[in-house]
């Protein structure tokens, strides 16, 4: 297959924000709107890659977006080559440091290369890198947040709902425990045995309470626990994962492959759940698939469920996807999602067409 040749003529970052329809609300933090960043890569031969980026806080609009356009400035005239341009703009930010902020800036250029350069090849991203279309199981998360314990369970079955899903994720870490248990006795009942239940504890809780609430938790038929502790605690999660018997899921704070790497070295978890912009994008992604399937670690995504969707069709230890509609409101053609599994559209690239109204409506300026 040869593919056209690509050439980087300009990037365009826009910063957007929404509102949640279903307001975050851990232990750590409560966000009521949820910023992103509309990427477009415009080639001097017509085609445009798409990305966003949801990078949690709207003050983190002011650094990434200039990030962006500061690699146009780099990059143009160059052809599109997502390894190469991983690898350019990464080293650009060397003295800055490869974390932070300059990973997640890198992953969404990354993403858009490869959208780019799928939409050149006409085909799906999925199909660009070897595999095939096809249902991705999935898991709602797109609420169940530390709300009373009633309402919890009532979301809970409006979740499952939603696209028949079999498995959702609840958040805990309340600060009476017994509030925790009552959550979770009450959305199993509403939800039934069936249903494949995920704990997030957002990394609300110190070391002492996470060994405390899990092991109270380690019969309570989960999936896993996924960050009882702060992220960077690998000691920490090392003991948890020791110690209890549901598996310990951590990942979506790995700035780029070597985590998760030194993650798996020091046994700190079961599963891994990489997160887009931290990971290093489509590129960053695929690198750590090597290590976890290389590993027999199970290999499930955080947000970003469009290139989720995609990668996840050639990762060797696929295990789940994770759902959330947090920007459907600006796409044009949102993905489907049936039986609980999203649906990949046979369309070229990634798929991601901006709904310009109402980007227009949500655009704010820096």
């Amino acid at each position: 297959m040869s593919l056209p040749t690509l050439t980087l003529r300009a990037i365009r970052a826009r910063p957007v924000v929404l509102k949640l329809r279903r307001p975050v609300v851990a232990r750590i933090a409560t966000l009521t709107d949820w910023p992103l960043i509309l990427i477009d890569l415009e080639t001097e031969q017509g085609i445009v890659g798409r990305a966003y980026l949801e990078p949690y806080t709207l003050k983190m609009l002011r650094y990434l977006v200039p990030a962006l356009h500061d690699f146009a400035a780099l990059l143009k005239g160059r052809r599109v080559a997502p390894f190469e341009f991983y690898d350019l703009a990464r080293r650009s930010l060397h003295f800055v440091g490869y974390q932070g902020q300059s990973q997640i800036a890198v992953a969404g250029l990354d993403m858009a290369a490869w959208d780019a350069l799928a939409q050149a090849a006409g085909l799906p991203l999925c199909v660009l890198l070897g595999g095939t279309l096809g249902p991705v199981r999935s898991y709602n998360s797109n609420g169940l947040w530390l709300q009373p314990p009633g309402a919890v369970a009532e979301e809970a079955v409006a979740l499952r709902a939603e696209g028949g899903f079999a498995g959702l994720k609840l958040r805990l870490g309340r600060e009476r425990f017994a509030d925790d248990l009552t959550t979770l006795r009450l959305v199993r009942e509403a939800v039934g045995e069936d249903v494949v239940l995920m704990v997030d504890f957002n990394q609300g809780l110190t070391l002492d309470e996470a060994l405390r609430r899990c092991h109270a938790l380690d019969d309570a038929d989960l999936t896993w626990l996924e960050e009882p502790i702060v992220y960077d605690d690998l000691r920490g999660f090392a003991q948890l994962a020791r110690e209890l018997k549901t598996p310990i899921q951590i990942g979506e704070n790995f700035y780029g492959p070597r985590d998760l790497q030194q993650a798996l070295q020091v046994q700190a978890c079961d599963f891994v759940m990489p997160d887009f912009m931290r990971i290093g994008g489509v590129t960053g992604w695929l690198w750590a698939a090597a290590i976890a399937g290389a590993a027999g670690i199970p290999m499930s995504t955080h947000l970003y469920p469009e290139v989720a969707a995609h990668v996840m069709r050639v990762t060797e230890s696929a295990h789940w996807l994770e759902w959330q509609d947090w920007a459907e409101p600006i796409l044009q053609r949102p993905y489907a999602v049936r039986s609980g599994h999203l649906e990949i559209p046979d369309r070229p690239g990634v798929g991601l067409e901006w709904d310009e109204d109402a980007v227009r409506a949500h655009l704010v300026t820096l």
